[in-house]
């Protein structure tokens, strides 16, 4: 597995959600992953982690990571430890904790201050609490599975962006992609 910047923001973002935030199960942690990602790239036109988001029934879901854990990559077992715990309810629900410190050195100020508002904003919300959030109307989730009706449909960054938004924020998406290109 070739490991990367965004691969190694990932592991350290879901570490701190799960050190930051009570009942942080595989739901409330994708809906973090959702608002980190979505918010992020509404001000600078590019996501934390670089996960691929899709418009599931309950609401939006990185996918890959959803596939990952039943069988995680080694430096995801060696970070995050994953276990199953009854709820009250009798339902299973799998839990995440850090094996790993947090390394704030990986992420920008504005991506930490992200970071914070949200696992502040959630500290205590349960995963049956955030799914209104991710659901609201004309919101990216919305937008894919309600709209268009698109089930399991790939959510596109862009929806994010409002329409004044949108041109504005992909000129500086292709000015950014020129530069990395002339750079190679």
């Amino acid at each position: 597995m070739i490991i990367n910047h965004e691969r190694e923001k990932l592991i350290q973002v879901i570490g701190y959600f799960a050190k930051n935030t009570r009942f942080c199960g595989k739901v409330k942690l994708f809906k973090l992953l959702y608002f980190l990602d979505f918010e992020h790239y509404k001000i600078t036109g590019r996501s934390v982690t670089g996960l691929t988001y899709s418009a599931w029934k309950m609401g939006p879901v990185p996918t890959a990571l959803h596939e990952e854990l039943d069988a995680p990559e080694p430096d995801f077992a060696a970070a995050i430890n994953m276990s199953e715990i009854t709820m009250r309810d009798k339902k299973p629900m799998l839990t995440f904790t850090p094996s790993i410190e947090f390394s704030e050195e990986l992420f920008t100020k504005r991506e930490l201050k992200l970071l914070g508002k949200l696992a502040s904003e959630y500290l205590d919300a349960k995963a049956d609490d955030m799914i209104e959030a991710t659901h609201l109307e004309n919101m990216p989730w919305d937008k894919v599975y309600n709209k268009q009706g698109k089930q399991r449909a790939e959510i596109p960054y862009e929806y994010a962006l409002s329409i004044n938004e949108k041109e504005e924020m992909l000129e500086i998406i292709r000015e950014r992609e020129a530069m990395f290109e002339a750079m190679r």
